[in-house]
């Protein structure tokens, strides 16, 4: 279950619509260990993530849109607000992501997926140390309906982030 050159290359590809759901409060990324460190010390840098940004405007200029709902749980993780950082590059590059709390996210699936075109779904593995394992292709055409109904349904209810940070600045979940 690599990720392999055959997945990547779906982002590159698609046609119309990549959209992800995301559910976990942490990714363990190599690639992003020393900007989340650099970031929680207050020396934010997001010049790691340019190739990605470069993804997005180019799919954005041929008008083909990425778009994401990211499920947030309380109170929020260091690489929470980490990505939400990162996210305000990744927005002005054209990616549209929405946020949703983790109560809001009642219904939805408990694993993160890819949904390219509408009918290409990859449902994404990770192990318990939150590393990347893989994407597996689910081809069943009721199981890739599921997934287009869970996309409208978490992008009907996700904010902007402007908009959930205001909604939900003053939260405090700790007990």
């Amino acid at each position: 279950m690599e990720p392999g050159p055959e997945f990547g290359n779906l982002f590159r590809t698609f046609e119309h619509t990549a959209y992800r759901l995301e559910l976990r409060d942490q990714y363990n990324i190599p690639r992003e260990e020393e900007p989340l460190a650099k970031f929680l010390a207050g020396e934010p840098d997001a010049s790691y993530h340019e190739g990605w940004l470069d993804m997005i405007r180019e799919a954005t200029a041929e008008g083909r849109r990425f778009s994401r709902v990211r499920v947030v749980s309380f109170p929020l993780t260091d690489y929470t607000r980490f990505a939400m950082w990162v996210a305000d590059y990744t927005r002005e590059a054209g990616d549209d992501i929405r946020y949703i709390t983790r109560e809001q996210a009642v219904g939805l699936p408990d694993y993160d997926y890819w949904l390219f075109d509408s009918n290409r779904l990859y449902k994404m593995h990770f192990d318990d140390e939150d590393h990347f394992l893989g994407a597996e292709a689910v081809e069943d055409p009721a199981v890739v309906l599921q997934h287009n109904y869970w996309r409208d349904a978490a992008q009907h209810h996700a904010t902007t982030r402007e908009e959930f940070v205001a909604k939900h600045e003053q939260r405090d979940d700790r007990r």
